[in-house]
């Protein structure tokens, strides 16, 4: 049973990427009740509470934190295995508020996201600061848009070259895990448009194998996490 909170409040692009626009939130007497993609897939997000995909979200601090704090709140979400939490690029609001809120739970750790060439990098570096400051254990990093791989002559150019060594230099320098590299796939952003699995649609893709594989790091990461805190205990 998985869950996914998006709690970028002014890009929420879950509902778009999951197939679900136009869906709405419907309450009951126990809260808010997820948006379903599948029966052990629930979506939350307040993308389904604007009344066009184009309404702009002019909100500041303090009311993005109190729609965050109500998300975790005021959600049935029911017995999950995962929670997960999409944020928006950078350390603000957003961040700040779902580590605050969440530490109780003992969140299992940050996965993020770059892509090849340092412009990126410095970004995530700074991501990574903001981890180490606020004591949240970093999963791993993912380096998206590694590499083109040519589906005819199968042969990889480099379309955002990694000037500095890429996610790998930087994951080695900060001691960081890379838990993989997903290449560069047109349909990647097709299914996303299209509100369609991409591993469904394209599974025999090098982006495909390379997801599965990240994905399994990180449930054995969860694992081993999950063991320790009983050992702990």
């Amino acid at each position: 049973q998985v869950a996914l909170l998006d709690i970028d409040i002014c890009g929420p692009s879950i509902p778009k990427m999951m197939g679900l626009e136009g869906e709405q939130v419907h309450q009951s007497g126990s809260g808010w009740s997820p948006v379903y993609v599948e029966e052990n897939l629930g979506v939350m997000s307040v993308g389904f509470l604007l009344s066009s995909p184009d309404d702009a979200v002019i909100w500041r601090g303090p009311k993005k934190n109190g729609l965050i704090k109500q998300f975790l709140r005021d959600v049935d979400w029911g017995e999950v295995d995962y929670l997960i939490v999409d944020t928006p690029p950078g350390t603000s609001d957003e961040h700040l508020s779902i580590v605050q809120y969440l530490s109780a739970a003992h969140i299992d750790g940050a996965v993020i996201i770059t892509t090849p060439q340092e412009v990126s990098l410095q970004d995530v570096r700074k991501e990574i600061n903001f981890c180490h400051k606020v004591k949240l254990p970093i999963i791993g990093v993912v380096e998206n848009m590694s590499g083109f791989i040519c589906p005819k002559c199968k042969n990889e150019s480099q379309i955002f070259p990694p000037t500095t060594g890429g996610a790998e230099k930087m994951c080695q320098n900060l001691n960081v895990s890379l838990l993989g590299k997903v290449p560069l796939d047109p349909q990647i952003g097709r299914s996303c448009d299209k509100g369609q699995s991409f591993l469904s649609e394209a599974p025999e893709s090098p982006a495909t194998s390379s997801y599965r594989n990240i994905i399994q790091r990180i449930e054995e990461y969860c694992d081993q996490h999950h063991f320790q805190e009983e050992k702990i205990i």
